[in-house]
Protein backbone atom coordinates (compact mmCIF):
# COMPACT_ATOMS: atom_id res chain seq x y z
CA UNK A 1 0.00 0.00 0.00
CA UNK A 2 1.26 3.59 -0.89
CA UNK A 3 2.10 5.72 1.69
CA UNK A 4 -0.89 8.64 1.56
CA UNK A 5 0.04 12.14 2.27
CA UNK A 6 -1.44 14.57 5.27
CA UNK A 7 -3.69 16.12 3.29
CA UNK A 8 -4.74 12.73 1.78
CA UNK A 9 -5.80 11.14 4.82
CA UNK A 10 -7.46 14.43 5.41
CA UNK A 11 -10.22 14.08 2.13
CA UNK A 12 -10.81 10.78 3.15
CA UNK A 13 -11.77 11.54 6.71
CA UNK A 14 -14.17 14.70 4.95
CA UNK A 15 -15.86 11.64 3.10
CA UNK A 16 -16.82 10.40 6.58
CA UNK A 17 -19.71 10.90 8.22
CA UNK A 18 -19.52 11.33 12.06
CA UNK A 19 -20.66 8.27 13.11
CA UNK A 20 -17.72 6.43 10.81
CA UNK A 21 -15.22 9.13 12.16
CA UNK A 22 -16.49 8.01 15.91
CA UNK A 23 -15.72 3.76 14.75
CA UNK A 24 -12.51 5.21 13.23
CA UNK A 25 -11.09 6.76 16.35
CA UNK A 26 -12.51 4.30 18.37
CA UNK A 27 -10.76 1.47 16.26
CA UNK A 28 -7.54 3.79 16.29
CA UNK A 29 -7.20 3.82 19.73
CA UNK A 30 -7.68 0.42 20.22
CA UNK A 31 -5.09 -0.50 17.43
CA UNK A 32 -2.17 1.86 18.69
CA UNK A 33 -3.24 1.16 22.67
CA UNK A 34 -3.64 5.31 22.85
CA UNK A 35 -6.67 7.59 23.62
CA UNK A 36 -7.78 10.66 21.83
CA UNK A 37 -8.52 13.02 24.62
CA UNK A 38 -5.00 13.06 26.18
CA UNK A 39 -4.06 16.25 24.07
CA UNK A 40 -7.34 17.87 25.35
CA UNK A 41 -6.24 17.36 28.98
CA UNK A 42 -3.09 18.79 27.74
CA UNK A 43 -4.23 22.33 26.55
CA UNK A 44 -6.98 23.14 28.89
CA UNK A 45 -3.91 22.30 31.45
CA UNK A 46 -1.71 23.97 29.35
CA UNK A 47 -4.71 26.95 29.16
CA UNK A 48 -4.82 27.56 32.97
CA UNK A 49 -1.38 28.32 33.43
CA UNK A 50 -1.86 31.40 31.17
CA UNK A 51 -4.45 33.15 32.94
CA UNK A 52 -2.37 32.82 36.03
CA UNK A 53 0.48 34.59 34.11
CA UNK A 54 -1.18 37.48 32.99
CA UNK A 55 -2.57 37.96 36.73
CA UNK A 56 1.35 37.30 38.38
CA UNK A 57 1.93 40.66 35.30
CA UNK A 58 0.01 43.17 36.26
CA UNK A 59 0.35 46.40 34.48
CA UNK A 60 -2.76 48.52 35.61
CA UNK A 61 -3.69 49.21 39.19
CA UNK A 62 -6.54 51.04 41.03
CA UNK A 63 -5.93 53.24 43.54
CA UNK A 64 -8.95 52.79 46.24
CA UNK A 65 -9.67 55.34 49.16
CA UNK A 66 -11.28 53.58 51.90
CA UNK A 67 -11.11 56.51 54.61
CA UNK A 68 -10.67 60.43 54.70
CA UNK A 69 -9.27 60.67 57.92
CA UNK A 70 -9.36 63.89 60.26
CA UNK A 71 -7.95 66.07 57.98
CA UNK A 72 -11.00 65.78 54.98
CA UNK A 73 -9.83 69.07 53.52
CA UNK A 74 -6.37 68.04 52.62
CA UNK A 75 -7.65 64.69 51.49
CA UNK A 76 -10.05 66.85 49.13
CA UNK A 77 -7.30 69.24 48.12
CA UNK A 78 -5.15 65.85 46.83
CA UNK A 79 -8.39 64.14 44.94
CA UNK A 80 -8.46 67.11 43.08
CA UNK A 81 -4.76 67.52 42.06
CA UNK A 82 -4.68 63.54 41.59
CA UNK A 83 -8.25 64.04 39.08
CA UNK A 84 -9.67 66.44 36.90
CA UNK A 85 -12.69 66.22 39.85
CA UNK A 86 -14.11 69.81 40.59
CA UNK A 87 -14.35 70.99 44.52
CA UNK A 88 -17.47 69.16 44.01
CA UNK A 89 -17.28 65.70 43.13
CA UNK A 90 -14.00 65.55 44.90
CA UNK A 91 -16.34 66.34 48.12
CA UNK A 92 -18.53 63.76 47.12
CA UNK A 93 -16.23 61.30 46.03
CA UNK A 94 -14.16 61.28 49.65
CA UNK A 95 -17.64 61.46 51.27
CA UNK A 96 -18.65 58.15 49.60
CA UNK A 97 -15.84 56.47 50.98
CA UNK A 98 -14.41 53.64 49.61
CA UNK A 99 -14.02 54.42 46.03
CA UNK A 100 -11.46 54.22 43.40
CA UNK A 101 -9.60 57.66 43.07
CA UNK A 102 -7.61 55.93 39.79
CA UNK A 103 -8.76 53.33 37.96
CA UNK A 104 -6.66 51.06 35.59
CA UNK A 105 -3.06 53.54 36.14
CA UNK A 106 0.45 52.54 35.72
CA UNK A 107 2.29 51.35 38.93
CA UNK A 108 4.15 54.11 39.79
CA UNK A 109 1.50 56.53 39.23
CA UNK A 110 -0.60 54.84 41.75
CA UNK A 111 2.06 54.47 44.34
CA UNK A 112 2.86 58.14 43.93
CA UNK A 113 -1.13 58.57 44.02
CA UNK A 114 -1.30 56.80 47.55
CA UNK A 115 1.42 58.54 48.87
CA UNK A 116 0.03 61.46 48.58
CA UNK A 117 -3.24 60.26 50.03
CA UNK A 118 -1.93 58.81 52.77
CA UNK A 119 0.73 62.17 53.02
CA UNK A 120 -2.99 63.77 53.62
CA UNK A 121 -4.14 61.71 56.26
CA UNK A 122 -6.50 58.98 54.27
CA UNK A 123 -6.05 55.50 54.01
CA UNK A 124 -6.09 53.95 50.80
CA UNK A 125 -5.80 51.08 48.98
CA UNK A 126 -4.15 49.86 45.81
CA UNK A 127 -5.44 46.64 44.02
Amino acid sequence: MAKLSQEDLLAQFEELTLIELSEFVKAFEEKFDVTAAAPAAVAVAGGAAAPAEAEAEQDEFDVILTGAGEKKIQVIKVVRELTSLGLKEAKDLVDGTPKPVLEKVAKDAAEKAAEALKGAGASVEVK
